[in-house]
């Protein structure tokens, strides 16, 4: 047994085992995306190449090269005339890869979550082992990932709206009153703002208790698992919430670092997503350790307390 990955954990612990596990078992975790993933990259380059995209640099119309730069995304989006037979085609294969690619996203990050836990077990593995093992669990996950997306559609759609008719009403409300005053209107602005922050914090926090469902179904073979995540987090809900930015922080300036040089350097070409998508990769890997580790704590957290109680109920016997 890896006794750091069976035992509560700090969370300075849950990263550093996070990123030492990332860098010590590499290979091992990027095979599995890049096997589940790398058809799906490859067919995306073909229809953009078939779309009239350049392989190699992108540049736009424009006098300087930042206009270059941003005119290069600009005309990337309309290689092929939208409803001309190339232009229907590659938005249907799009579609299809983009569908593609997300269940086998969900694929991936459960061929990790068994990837980590034979590392817990001391036990060796290989990807196609843990790929093998996780479409067991395909339809599970499929159905129990379908429960979640519909879950964040909901909570991220409807607040939308309610805040945003809520911000007519107020906005006309204040107007009556305020009668044209700059002061204000940054109050009602500076309110906007605070109830968009304090309903995107709620939201996270929520998903984030949800979000270990992809452990519940892969390693404890419970579907949906939705409401096992839930108890499971329970009193870490908030700890789990700040490793989940953190690491969306890291990843989410590796990324933009990336596409920023690269984007200059290339333009909107084709080598320029496939490099993205490589970088999607490693960034996807760190998340899903991270995901994993954290799932993987909460069960030893649980299963410590479900031990206590059993010595306690021992001991009035």
């Amino acid at each position: 047994m890896n006794s750091e990955l069976n035992r509560p954990k700090r969370v300075g612990e849950i990263l550093d085992q996070t990123f030492r596990l990332s860098k010590n078992k590499f290979v091992d975790f990027f095979m599995i995306f890049l096997i589940l993933l790398g058809p799906i990259y490859l067919l995306q380059a073909l229809v953009e190449l078939m779309a009239g995209a350049s392989f190699f640099r992108a540049t736009g119309t424009g006098g300087d090269w930042f206009e270059q730069f941003i005119t290069s995304f600009e005309d990337g989006t309309a290689q092929a005339e939208p409803f001309s037979a190339a232009g229907v085609g590659a938005g249907i294969a799009s579609a299809l890869l983009g569908i593609a690619s997300t269940v086998l996203t969900i694929i991936a990050g459960a061929a990790i979550f068994i990837g980590v836990n034979h590392i817990r077990k001391s036990e060796d593995f290989t990807a196609g082992i843990a790929i093998k093992q996780a479409f067991k669990r395909f339809w599970p996950l499929i159905g129990s990932s379908l429960v979640y997306f519909l879950i964040v559609f909901g909570m991220i759609v409807v607040p939308i709206m309610v805040i945003g008719f809520s911000g007519f009403f107020i906005a006309g409300f204040g107007g009556a009153f305020t009668e044209g005053s700059f002061a204000g209107s940054l109050v009602i602005i500076l309110m906007m703002i605070l109830v968009l922050l304090a309903a995107a914090v709620g939201i996270g926090y929520l998903l984030t208790r949800w979000s270990f469902y992809i452990g519940v179904v892969t390693i404890d073979k419970v579907a949906p698992g939705i409401g096992r995540s839930w108890n499971l987090s329970k009193g870490r809900g908030w700890v789990a919430f700040g490793v989940f930015i953190v690491l969306m922080l890291i990843t989410g300036v590796i990324t933009g670092a990336f596409e920023l040089t690269l984007g200059l350097a290339l333009g909107n070409s084709v080598l320029y997503t496939i490099i993205i998508n490589l970088v999607t990769m490693v960034t996807s890997i760190i998340t899903s350790v991270g995901l994993a580790v954290m799932f993987f704590d909460l069960k030893s957290r649980n299963e410590a307390e479900d031990l206590q109680e059993m010595i306690e109920d021992y001991k009035q016997e």
